[in-house]
């Protein structure tokens, strides 16, 4: 004769999963922004010289000054980039908390 199926696991795991949530009328937490201070600064592009677009184009010292200004340039996009990329992560994660804050809230009203 086939042995009933064991369901007190299920049930244990339920009540563990509503003792692990907390109370009933837990408060919700409102979720913080990134600080705006972290957010990184876009470097500046160097103002290209009026010579570059003249018949005669520019002097040579003039050249290598804008084109060391472009490699200085490019050298901050760099790190430029990177911080972005990890305040738009924080960005991310505070939309998301926000998110789960409004979820809860919500859940609240039921």
């Amino acid at each position: 004769m086939p042995r009933p199926a064991d369901r007190s696991a299920p049930a244990g795991a339920l009540a563990l999963l509503l003792l692990a949530a907390g109370p009933a009328g837990a408060a919700c937490t409102a979720p913080s922004p990134p600080p705006a201070a972290e957010k990184p600064a876009k470097p500046v592009l160097p103002p290209k010289p009026a010579c570059l677009d003249a018949k005669a184009g520019c002097p040579g010292w003039e050249a290598y000054t804008y084109g060391d200004q472009i490699k200085a340039y490019n050298a901050q996009l760099g790190p430029f980039r990177t911080g972005a990329e990890a305040y738009a992560g924080k960005l991310k994660a505070f939309v998301d908390a926000s998110v789960a804050y409004a979820n809860c809230e919500m859940k609240t009203l039921q």
